[in-house]
């Protein structure tokens, strides 16, 4: 069977693909995420958070200040900022060579996060703030492509529908992440340096989700490295009925199956064990060969 080969990502030097599956650690500098195990309000709690990532094999750390669905506090720019820029400028002083990432969807939080040498911007709300994309491009970022189904910032999806169709869905993320992908690059972005993201749970149903994730190739041939963020959302814990905290096995099912039909970057809460996920089923797609082979030789 042939299976998807996307092409690289490339940020900071260092090229991830089919054959080096990228993991991206996950710090919430938030005292309300909806996974309390990854609430770091705490500098000295984000700190050990990002380097306990490093040490279990994350190329990545994606670093946010304001949670994503609309519960939780109001944060506004200035405190999205004191969140996020000082822990940024410690990382970058302290792992020199750490790939960061910031998730915001304001274009003035990227560029207060200059100083910081930003690798990457995830964009999760879809250019809901024009400009971003502009700023990724200033920075000489990379930059990830979403797709929320419209919504603005902060919403939670209710009532939802693509048509009647079950992959009318399919069809409005193809259609949204081309034109976001192309955008990025017209506005300077590198096509090795553009992620695409279906952005599961934002803006969809748990059938949406499902019927996104299914289709995970047919993102993979859209000519960009393809970004799976399944980390203990609500799509999992509905099709299970578990919480956030029981969600982990749910998760790393779906990271089998979106690893085996092209995505490159998994975005995840529990990096050791996504780690050793992402790499096992690239050994078994044949793409990264086994560290050991000595059984029956």
């Amino acid at each position: 069977m042939a299976l998807p080969a996307p092409p690289p990502l490339v940020l900071r030097g260092r090229t991830f693909d089919a054959t080096r599956p990228a993991v991206m650690a996950i710090v919430n500098r938030t005292p309300d995420s909806f996974f309390a195990g990854n609430r770091h309000a705490q500098l000295d709690s984000a700190k050990r958070a990002l380097d306990e990532a490093l040490d279990f094999g994350a190329d990545l750390v994606d670093v946010g200040g304001v949670r994503a669905g609309q519960e939780g506090e109001q944060v506004d720019e200035a405190e999205e900022i004191r969140r996020v820029v000082p822990f940024l400028e410690w990382a970058r002083d302290t792992h020199p060579d750490v790939i960061l990432s910031l998730d915001t969807w304001r274009s003035g939080v990227a560029r207060a996060a200059a100083g910081s040498e930003v690798d990457l911007i995830n964009d999760t709300w879809a250019g809901a703030d024009p400009a971003l994309v502009h700023v990724a491009a200033d920075l000489g970022a990379g930059y990830v492509v979403s797709h929320a189904g419209g919504l603005p910032p902060r919403t939670d999806p209710v009532d939802v529908t693509y048509g009647d169709d079950p992959l009318d869905v399919v069809r409005d993320v193809v259609t949204t992440l081309v034109r976001g992908a192309r955008a990025a690059e017209l506005s300077g972005i590198p096509p090795e340096r553009i992620l695409i993201d279906p952005t599961l749970d934002f803006g969809k149903t748990t059938q949406h989700s499902l019927e996104v994730l299914r289709h995970t190739a047919d993102l993979a041939a859209l000519g960009y490295p393809v970004l799976q963020a399944l980390s203990r959302k609500d799509f999992v814990g509905e099709s299970l009925d578990l919480p956030p905290e029981e969600r982990l096995e749910g998760s790393l099912a779906a990271t089998a199956v979106a690893a085996w039909l092209g995505a490159t970057v998994f975005r995840a809460h529990d990096v050791r064990a996504t780690r050793r996920v992402v790499d096992m089923v690239a050994t078994i797609r044949g793409d990264r060969p086994p560290v050991h082979a000595k059984r029956g030789t």
